[in-house]
């Protein structure tokens, strides 16, 4: 399994959201540098976000989720055109990073 995973639910509809572009980027030297990048599958999730074997360097990253484009595919009006989560890895453990997601609001927690 890779180091760090993330899925996306639309809490509207029940369902895994489908077809979110998403760009992992770390925080070096006070610029953030996209690391991966991948769209979610028919399960929400990008299951190849990380190389096999790929371990993060400790620091600060983020994840961005393209959200505005998944909404416009379903001709639904966003609040929010794209949701940045930041996250500190602090050890090589595995770290799972879920959004749960409705037009007009997001959440996010350490899954495992």
């Amino acid at each position: 399994m890779s180091q760090l995973t993330t899925h996306v639910l639309d809490t509207a509809k029940g369902k895994p959201a489908i077809g979110v572009r998403i760009a992992l980027c770390h925080h070096k030297k006070n610029k953030w540098i996209e690391v991966a990048k991948g769209v979610t599958n028919d399960d929400g999730r990008i299951p190849n976000l990380l190389k096999k074997g790929t371990v993060l360097e400790l620091g600060t990253y983020k994840l961005r989720f393209e959200t505005q484009s998944y909404f416009t595919k379903q001709a639904i009006q966003t609040f929010y055109p794209f949701v940045e989560i930041c996250f500190q890895v602090t050890t090589e453990e595995h770290y799972h990073v879920p959004l749960l997601l409705n037009p007009f609001g997001y959440s996010t927690y350490r899954g495992s």
